[in-house]
């Protein structure tokens, strides 16, 4: 079978989204392209988007304001910001998710972590054994799928485990295909998902960042299907045209609040 082309971001595309979030990460030193690029990634597979001002403001708080303060400037960044996330929501488009559901559609930007390069960056920065063992593959990623939803509760309520507990043990098992990214490599809560997950093979990281991808995608078919729907709106009916007025004027409504041009 023949996979559909998915499309992604060119290299200017790219080094504008790049530029943007280096100079976010000069006034918070958190914001960084992969954490960014998850973030944007859970803002694409929710079901609906929130305004941009809102979060904006949520994942970057004040420093967007303050590293963009000219118009220009802003406009340009946050083009470069709706870019991504543009591409990311034509990745998890639900129609192409439903008709090739084997198929690998989410792209992630990734910094691509292994001894050398964790020996590397503790040769070259003021960094620890332990944090150096803690840079992972996709594991700042997954933090931003995981703030996203985490700074958006009210668009993506978890079901209710009394009233659907098959159905929240399936979402919470999709989490912990993205969470899985982000637990250290010697954390207990990473060796019960692997042992769980994958009881007769030995995984690398490649095969996580894999698995967490196809879990982002079911998460936003998830969230297709169990999108918050709005409060019904109760519209009480008119009274009658010879039935008293309810506004108590002892009128027939026809003669006071019914009256055309009323």
């Amino acid at each position: 079978m023949r996979l559909p082309t998915v499309r992604d971001n060119n290299a200017e595309e790219l080094r504008a989204f790049d530029d943007v979030c280096q100079r976010l990460g000069g006034f918070d030193e958190q914001i960084v392209f992969e954490w960014v690029d998850g973030y944007l990634t859970g803002l694409a597979a929710g079901p609906r988007l929130p305004a941009d001002e809102d979060w904006l403001a949520a994942s970057c708080g004040d420093a967007f304001d303050r590293a963009f303060a000219d118009p220009p400037a802003r406009t340009a960044a946050l083009r470069a910001l709706k870019t991504r996330l543009a591409v990311l929501r034509e990745q998890l488009d639900p129609e192409a998710l439903f008709d090739t559901p084997d198929a690998l559609r989410l792209n992630p930007l990734m910094s691509e972590w292994d001894d050398a390069s964790r020996a590397a960056a503790m040769a070259e920065g003021d960094i620890s054994a332990e944090d150096a063992a803690n840079l992972q593959t996709g594991a700042l990623w997954a933090l931003g799928v995981m703030d996203c939803a985490h700074a958006w509760p009210e668009l993506w309520p978890a079901p209710d485990v009394d009233a659907e507990p098959e159905t929240a043990a399936y979402y919470g098992e999709l989490w912990s295909q993205v969470e899985a990214l982000a637990w250290p490599a010697d954390a207990p809560e990473l060796a019960a998902h692997l042992a769980t997950m994958f009881p007769d093979a030995t995984p690398d990281r490649d095969d996580l960042v894999t698995q967490a991808c196809f879990a982002v995608q079911d998460l936003r078919l998830f969230w297709v299907d169990h999108a918050p729907r709005p409060a019904t709106r109760r519209v009480e009916a008119a009274p009658g045209r010879n039935d008293p007025c309810p506004c108590g004027s002892g009128k027939k409504y026809k003669k006071c609040h019914g009256a055309s041009g009323a």
